[in-house]
């Protein structure tokens, strides 16, 4: 919890997406704690896509000195039914929200005056999730690796490993994660230590997308 009002606050699924999103905004060029010890953008970890609902966001909306809402959500395996969840629970706070989300995620002004944005992992379009989002900053010249990890980890699933079919992506990035040096670091160590590109191109769509809704 925290003390006093948030004026800009970001609803997210877990943990990973609570580190990985100040690093790559920074390394994007944002400066994510000001001077006065707060960061830019307040994260909520919701630990996990059944806490957010028309409840949390009504609740959210209406906090005092609120200005700016965003929430971040991983498609898994079906992004129009993942959309369709969300915008039900949006309705009764955001009777106007659009029927779909854009390509370039959404950005909607609220009755009240509050800029609210979604965003679906990976990139609004496709099912997946974070990692998936993740693979995109994949330095062009480790290409090669990327793909015999794919190619690795599928194996591993014909030879028997529990991972479910959800998280190929996962084992997928985890796999090459391991490969790295130094080996096994955190998705959001691999952006900070620049092990992942976060200027690459592919990741433009939604560190934009982050900008315009916190009017960074």
């Amino acid at each position: 919890m925290t003390k006093g009002y948030v004026a800009k606050k970001l609803l997210v699924e877990g943990k990973d997406d609570l580190r990985v999103i100040p690093e790559l905004i920074e390394k994007n060029g944002i400066i994510w704690v000001a001077p006065n010890g707060k960061p830019v953008v307040y994260i909520q970890d919701c630990d996990g896509y059944e806490n957010i609902n028309a409840d949390l966001i009504t609740t959210e909306l209406q906090a005092s000195g609120l200005t700016h809402l965003g929430l971040i959500v991983d498609a898994d395996a079906d992004l129009s039914e993942r959309w369709i969840s969300i915008r039900n629970a949006c309705l009764s706070s955001i009777p106007d929200i659009p029927e779909d989300i854009p390509n370039t995620g959404l950005i909607h002004v609220t009755n009240t005056g509050i800029k609210f944005g979604v965003w679906i992992m990976p990139d609004n379009l496709m099912q997946g999730m974070l990692e998936t989002f993740l693979a995109y900053m994949i330095p062009d010249e480790s290409e090669p690796l990327w793909k015999y990890a794919q190619e690795v980890v599928g194996k591993a699933k014909d030879k028997g490993a529990s991972f479910i079919d959800a998280h190929l992506d996962k084992a997928t990035i985890y796999t090459w994660l391991a490969w790295q040096e130094e080996p096994g670091r955190q998705l959001h160590q691999a952006i900070k230590y620049k092990i992942l590109n976060p200027q690459h191109p592919k990741a433009q769509i939604f560190v934009n997308w982050f900008k315009v809704l916190y009017d960074l």
